[in-house]
């Protein structure tokens, strides 16, 4: 790839996958089990990232899966990805999961979720990908809250990366208590 790429919209890298939940991906309460969904979620991350990139790439984090509603069995799942923000050789992928009871036309959000993806070259190192074109308000909007959701995400390892550090006793009980644990008299 040349050093000086040609910035590609939004548009051009979103992808939706679809799938109809069949009874071998339920768990044991009968619901679609979570894992199953991430799976489906790190390809339609993976797809977008590679649209964009024009380059094989990898799951470096995923942020925030909050599994909002149960899918059920039977269920049309929709998971739609889009480029939300790129860096040198990273992108963050948003992407939407949807169910639609195809029986009732009820459709639900079940999830919103971050990957961030990293592009690799044919030396299996990090390669540059495209810059991202913003071309709607919804674009940049995005692209912001990336941005934000990176330095917040970098505040709060630096906190739990010091509390590891100083293993404050003092903070340690102040933070612990009114919760429901008991300390050990081990670790006293």
């Amino acid at each position: 790839m040349s050093a000086f790429l040609s910035a590609r919209p939004a548009s051009f890298s979103r992808v939706t996958i679809t799938e109809l939940m069949i009874p071998s991906f339920a768990n044991f309460g009968g619901k679609i089990h979570g894992g199953i969904l991430l799976s489906m979620m790190d390809k339609v991350a993976y797809t977008a990232a590679t649209k964009h990139s024009g380059a094989y790439c990898v799951t470096v984090s995923v942020d925030t899966v909050d599994f909002l509603q149960p899918v059920e069995v039977g269920e049309l799942v929709s998971l739609k990805a889009s480029v939300n923000h790129v860096g040198n050789s990273s992108m963050i992928i948003g992407i939407k999961v949807i169910s639609e009871n195809v029986k009732t036309a009820v459709v639900k959000h079940t999830n919103t979720c971050y990957f961030t993806m990293v592009a690799k070259g044919e030396d299996d190192k990090p390669t540059p990908v495209p810059p991202l074109l913003l071309e709607t308000r919804t674009d940049v909007r995005r692209f912001v809250e990336a941005i934000k959701r990176k330095k917040y995400k970098s505040e709060y390892g630096a906190i739990l990366k010091e509390l590891k550090r100083t293993w404050d006793q003092e903070v340690i009980s102040t933070l612990l208590k009114d919760q429901r644990c008991e300390i050990s008299m081990d670790i006293k």
